[in-house]
């Protein structure tokens, strides 16, 4: 079994309502991820960082997640992050060189409201990164795995392909 690290950016995933403010927020400690992984008979590396939608992720935060990344050393990466840019993130890093394995995932459902297509995505992302042995920067979304640049989300369907 390959040694993974998950990084988790926040996004969707990671929303939980704010009973004070009506708002789905950004929960920071990556809970979702911790619900997850008590299940499964593995323990998980978890790095928390950034923590925003995705929609408010620039280049500096992209830059944060590609040093955290060289600062670790394992081979393989699992990137929690929001679906409405994560082809961004996805070239941001592919140009960055970073020679690992790296796949990132998400939730356009907050895991919190309903852990089904988060828990799904991440498992996806879990068993693709642990089936591959070649560097590159992969997407996993609602059962389509593949290169960064062959996965789009379709805004006008709501859904990956």
């Amino acid at each position: 079994m390959k040694k993974i690290l998950i990084i988790n950016t926040g996004g969707t995933f990671n929303k939980v309502y704010n009973s004070l403010t009506g708002n789905l927020d950004i929960e920071p400690n990556g809970n979702a991820l911790k619900a997850i992984a008590k299940h499964w008979l593995t323990t998980f590396k978890i790095v928390n960082i950034i923590g925003k939608d995705s929609l408010n992720i620039d280049d500096n935060d992209r830059e944060t997640l590609v040093q955290t990344i060289k600062e670790h050393s394992e081979q393989t990466i699992i990137i929690i992050h929001g679906t409405d840019t994560i082809d961004k993130t996805a070239k941001f890093l592919d140009d960055a060189n970073l020679r690992k394995e790296i796949i990132l995932t998400g939730a356009m459902v907050p895991y919190s409201i309903n852990p089904i297509e988060a828990t799904a995505n991440f498992a996806s992302a879990y068993g693709y990164i642990n089936a591959i042995n070649k560097n590159g920067v992969y997407i996993s979304m609602n059962g389509v795995i593949k290169d960064h640049i062959s996965v789009i989300k379709n805004k006008e369907k709501g859904y990956f392909e």
